[in-house]
């Protein structure tokens, strides 16, 4: 008897669904007493999952039950009220929710025509998160799968824009050597954008940062003034809102002023930082990301939207669509004023329908809602950056106004802090208990704490404070040293 074939009829599928969602209800029922992570080598993970080509289809619930005692046990559960680690982002149950209508649909929202609700919505939802952001609304915008991607794609228009529209047919002219600005602070990204656009990695000039760790106009003209004289093609400027190791914000509008003096593409990576400014405390605090040509924010990192949901928007109208509409005859449409092709604005040609997830999200939640729930992150940060102030044995070596936290564990008669810091972030993520991560700063080794996890509360926090001085300071024994 040969096996049947198509899909699980729908009565089945919804049976295995209450599945599914009573095992997701159950792991966030008792999430605090989840490891955030168990820690197992490669090769025992490896020799646990490897196995044959199945053959023949399994029972369902025997591939659940796999996955509930195989897979997740070792996943990093980044959506652990105990995830510290980089960016602490959190996806919400409404975005998990549109998450799984948006995978039974499977819309392809490349075209208007292939995906009309889809590019309304992407519309709608990119409009108000301009709005969020403070960013022009009459800017290009779509959504892509990261800021890493959006980064490349505002460099490649930046390079279009600065080179003019021959580069599209013949590409960069022989001998022609473009550059790239950003802080030694900037994220990698930049530099990957430039090896892929055939920059150069070389061509990224790294600036050293202020005492604050923030780009420096003074020597951003200098430098854009110096390549100019040389002959050499300053392609754009990328300031960061929210830099990773510390969380430091370029001063935007003192950096759009020399860009706008030299005629040179500004994009700003506001990949973390840019939502921050909804939280009251930190209204008018915040850099103004108005001036950038292009900007990129990330509503999966504080917006409770599950991955992947970045927003790129470019105030120069038509440069995206510049450097990426290409439209052979089996993808044209008819147009009309508010039809817009997101296939037109990246290279991206088969994309997912993203646009619903931020829409039940900031829904479900509103403005005032996303704010409350930024500002309790700020709150939690502040309680803990208060707790290091008044400890003698830690310090904090640089501040944000953003709920990361670079801390330092530096007790007296300890020959090297830098191994004691690092031994402090194995100890704990090896616990399972919390989950960190680091940076290296002028000062050393640094412990990060990143808070903005929805479900993370001042409990959470305070446990994670007992924790690490809890450790540090069993670990700073004298004892302890010596066995070291």
């Amino acid at each position: 008897m040969s096996e049947p074939v198509g899909d699980w009829p729908p009565a089945e599928f919804e049976r295995y669904g209450h599945d599914v969602l009573a095992l997701i209800r159950e792991h966030f029922e008792s999430v605090r007493s989840v490891p955030v992570t168990v820690p197992r080598s490669s090769s025992e993970l490896m020799a646990s999952l490897r196995a044959e080509l199945p053959e023949t289809g399994e029972d369902f619930a025997a591939v659940l039950a796999d996955t509930r005692d195989r897979v997740l046990p070792h996943v990093v559960h980044w959506n652990h009220p105990s995830f510290h680690a980089y960016f602490a982002n959190s996806a919400s149950f409404p975005g998990v929710l549109a998450e799984t209508l948006t995978a039974a649909m499977n819309v392809n929202a490349m075209l208007w025509k292939s995906g009309p609700a889809a590019s309304a919505l992407e519309r709608v939802v990119l409009g108000w998160v301009a709005e969020l952001v403070g960013y022009p609304a009459e800017a290009d915008s779509v959504l892509v799968n990261g800021a890493s991607l959006a980064t490349l794609y505002a460099l490649a228009a930046a390079r279009d824009a600065a080179l003019g529209d021959d580069v599209r047919v013949n590409g960069v002219p022989p001998g022609t050597v473009l550059r790239v600005y950003t802080s030694d602070q900037a994220h990698s990204s930049v530099e990957k954008a430039a090896i892929t656009l055939g920059i150069g990695q070389a061509n990224v000039v790294r600036l050293p940062a202020d005492a604050e760790y923030r780009l420096r106009p003074d020597l951003l003209d200098e430098a854009i003034r110096q390549d100019r004289a040389a002959g050499r093609v300053p392609v754009a400027v990328v300031a960061t809102v929210g830099t990773t190791s510390v969380g430091a914000a370029d001063p935007v509008r003192p950096i759009a002023r020399v860009c706008a003096e030299h005629g040179v593409w500004l994009h700003v990576d506001a990949a973390f930082g840019g939502f921050w400014r909804l939280a009251p405390s930190l209204a008018g605090r915040v850099e103004d990301l108005a001036p950038a040509d292009s900007l990129v924010v990330n509503p999966h990192k504080c917006l409770y939207v599950p991955m992947e949901a970045t927003v790129l928007h470019c105030r120069r109208r038509g440069a995206l669509a510049g450097t990426f509409r290409l439209v052979p005859e089996y993808l044209t449409s008819h147009q009309d004023d508010e039809i817009v092709d997101y296939m037109d604005l990246s290279p991206q040609l088969g994309r997912s329908f993203r646009a619903l997830k931020l829409w039940w999200v900031i829904r479900t939640f509103g403005r005032a809602g996303l704010a409350a729930r930024l500002e309790e992150s700020v709150q939690q940060a502040q309680w803990l950056r208060a707790h290091v102030d008044g400890h003698p044995d830690w310090r904090s070596p640089v501040g944000s106004r953003y709920p990361l936290l670079c801390l330092r564990y530096e007790p007296a008669g300890v020959p090297d802090l830098d191994a004691l810091n690092a031994a402090i972030v194995d100890e704990i993520n090896a616990s399972g208990k919390a989950f960190l991560s680091h940076a290296v700063l002028r000062d050393g080794y640094v412990i990060r704490v990143s808070i903005g996890n929805i479900r993370t509360t001042r409990a959470d926090v305070e446990r994670l404070w007992d924790l690490l001085t809890g450790v540090a300071a069993r670990l700073s024994t004298p004892d302890l040293r010596r066995a070291a």
